[in-house]
């Protein structure tokens, strides 16, 4: 049998990874902090990686298979030199953000990164994912996969950035929805369940390497047409400007009171990426308009008029529709 580590388990990818590989007939144990619990049939062990010599315990077992998500070096490098020697293969799910250009047009895994962060600086996500790959390669040499990920999507997505369009749009129905004006705006976003199947898929092969694990480009009104029509919506889309809604203090891509993938003209690079090593290394994507149907009926289990961690409210939006009209 498969023993797989996950450090996580707990969250929503971590969860579903471990999920996968149980569902693949492997012996799964989660490390987390506690207060959620480990998915059904894995041991979960609690444990503060903030904590020194958390994991050192888990160092006396042999492990087919550890995955790590964290964005904090200093848990990733705790990790690997604890867990480094008794692991097979190591998967590290890092991130597109590692990036350090947003204006240059379809990049691959050579693209220049940010510099990485130093113990002591201030946390910067993708400085940070930076440093943690590094550790990763250190210790792991080519029995290391790094898997970029860039907009992860579908049910159960707890940023609710993605989920927001086809939402809304089946919450208006019949009404008006406030949209971007998306033109030459693109889109590249990842089914969670297309990544955690490469993330699976790609450890039962042994797979090393890098790879950025994202969707095709799109046009962005692509998604926001797909998402109209999955949700069946009648009622009219009133576009805005960019600086009408800069002015009015809708904020870009997510958060509170944002039109969520809407990005500033002068990041023409940021939704881009290649994806030529992840389809190479076995990467299958999902039509984009069954994602959308899969969020949208999870959106209606959560409540299409719940308050949501990114978008616009309904009555804020109702508010920008009648003063732009």
């Amino acid at each position: 049998m498969t023993d797989v580590l996950i450090l996580g388990g707990t969250g929503w990818l971590s969860g579903r990874i471990a999920r996968a590989w149980l569902d693949a007939g492997a012996s799964v144990t989660c490390v987390a902090r506690g207060g959620r619990p480990g998915p059904v049939g894995a041991e979960l062990v609690i444990a503060d990686r903030d904590d020194t010599g958390a994991l050192d315990p888990l160092a006396s077992r042999d492990w087919d298979e550890v995955v790590d998500i964290s964005s904090r070096p200093a848990h990733v490098v705790s990790a690997v030199g604890a867990l480094a020697g008794a692991a097979r293969h190591w998967t590290y799910l890092s991130s597109l953000s590692v990036y350090a250009r947003s204006d240059e047009i379809g990049p691959d895994e050579s693209a220049e990164l940010l510099i990485p962060t130093a113990p002591g600086d201030e946390p910067d996500y993708g400085r940070d994912k930076v440093a943690c790959e590094e550790a990763v390669r250190a210790a792991l040499g080519d029995r290391a996969a790094i898997v970029r990920p860039g907009l992860i999507v579908g049910p159960g997505d707890p940023t609710d950035r993605f989920g927001y369009w086809v939402s809304r749009f089946a919450l208006a129905g019949e009404g008006p929805v406030l949209v971007p004006d998306a033109d030459a705006r693109l889109a590249e976003v990842i089914d969670v369940d297309d990544l955690v199947d490469f993330v699976v898929a790609a450890a039962q092969r042994g797979w090393m390497g890098t790879a950025n694990a994202i969707g095709d480009v799109i046009p962005l009104q692509d998604v926001l047409d797909l998402a109209r029509e999955a949700a069946g919506h009648t009622g009219a889309t009133v576009v805005a400007a960019d600086d009408w809604l800069v002015e009015h203090e809708v904020a870009h891509w997510a958060g509170p009171r944002s039109l969520p993938l809407w990005l500033p003209a002068d990041m023409p690079g940021f939704m881009t990426h290649r994806n030529d090593r992840f389809r190479a290394a076995g990467g299958v994507l999902r039509p984009l308009r069954e994602t959308l149907e899969r969020t949208l009926s999870d959106e209606r289990e959560r409540g299409l008029d719940r308050d949501r961690r990114a978008g616009l409210s309904r009555e804020d939006e109702l508010a920008l529709i009648a003063e732009l009209t």
